[in-house]
């Protein structure tokens, strides 16, 4: 699932409008992986989601002592996302005048992605 939003909306607000429509549509999730820009007010508000199952959001660190870069447990999902949404070239640049457009062509981009891997 996902919600594309204005460039002027933060990540933690952006999942605050994610978080009632994906607890309802995906009943059966139980973990969230966000990174460090969602600790806080949002852990409670995922604690308090109605649902059948607890649903935990766990906030993966950098460590205070790590310098450099260096790959994060679970982060690099999101990253690796991103690169294979960047392979469409419509994605490369945001020329959408309406988010529900851009939501589609992200959604076609992931499909096309998935059948080339199941047809293979």
């Amino acid at each position: 699932m996902l919600k594309v939003s204005p460039a002027d909306v933060q990540g933690r607000d952006g999942a605050r409008l994610l978080l009632p429509a994906l607890s309802k549509s995906y009943g059966w999730l139980k973990r969230i992986w966000a990174d460090g820009g969602y600790a806080g007010q949002l852990e409670k508000e995922v604690a308090n989601l109605p649902r059948h199952r607890q649903i935990n959001l766990e906030i993966v660190k950098r460590g205070d002592d790590v310098k450099g870069f260096k790959t994060l447990p679970k982060r690099w999902l999101v990253e690796r996302t991103f690169g294979w949404l960047i392979q469409s070239r419509r994605l490369i640049r945001d020329h959408e005048v309406r988010i529900d457009h851009s939501e589609a062509l992200i959604y076609l981009s992931m499909t096309k992605r998935m059948l080339t891997r199941i047809a293979a």
